[in-house]
C-alpha cells in the first residue's frame, strides 16, 4: 500500500495506524455514535438521542430518553435516589470501556469522568475531561481537522 508524505508524518505522530483527517464535528458525531452504541449494549438500552460537544480539554456527551418503562415505574415506588446510584455503579463498572472508546477516538488519555442522571428529563450528562486540549488542536490545522484511524479496506 502506498502512503502519502502527509499518512507518513501523521504515522509517526499517531502511531502505526495509517490516518486521515477529519471536523472537529465528524469527532463529536463519532463520539455520540460509539456512545449510543456503549448505552445499547453495555446497560441495555440505547438512548433516543446523543449529542457530543468538544470544548477545549472536556467532552461533553448529553443522552436523552435512556430511562427505560421500568425504570420510570421504580422512580415512582423507590424514589429516585436507588435509580441513580444503581446507574451510577453500572456506569462506573464500564469505566475502562469508555476510557477506551474516548482514547481510541480523540486520540488522548481520559482524565476523569462525571455524569449525572436526571430523572425528570429521563436524559445523562457524561463529561470527560481529557488530557489535550482538543479544541485548540482543531483550530491550529486549520479547517478544524483531526487524525482519526482510516477505515479498514474491505476484502
Amino acid at each position: 500500500m502506498d502512503t502519502s508524505p502527509e499518512q507518513v508524518h501523521d504515522q509517526r505522530r499517531w502511531g502505526s495506524e495509517v490516518v486521515t483527517r477529519r471536523s472537529k464535528g465528524q469527532l463529536e458525531a463519532e463520539i455520540s455514535k460509539a456512545l449510543i452504541k456503549f448505552e445499547l449494549e453495555y446497560m441495555g438500552r440505547g438512548p433516543a438521542d446523543a449529542r457530543t460537544h468538544v470544548v477545549r480539554d472536556m467532552i461533553l456527551v448529553r443522552l436523552k430518553g435512556i430511562l427505560t418503562p421500568a425504570e420510570h415505574q421504580l422512580i415512582k415506588a423507590e424514589g429516585v435516589e436507588l435509580l441513580k446510584e444503581v446507574r451510577a455503579k453500572l456506569l462506573e463498572s464500564g469505566r475502562d470501556l469508555l476510557d477506551r472508546i474516548i482514547k481510541d477516538l480523540a486520540g488522548c488519555d481520559v482524565i476523569s469522568m462525571h455524569a449525572d442522571l436526571s430523572t425528570r428529563t429521563g436524559e445523562r450528562i457524561i463529561l470527560f475531561v481529557v488530557s489535550a486540549d482538543l479544541e485548540r488542536q482543531f483550530h491550529q490545522q486549520g479547517k478544524e481537522r483531526w487524525p482519526r484511524k482510516k477505515s479498514s479496506q474491505r476484502t
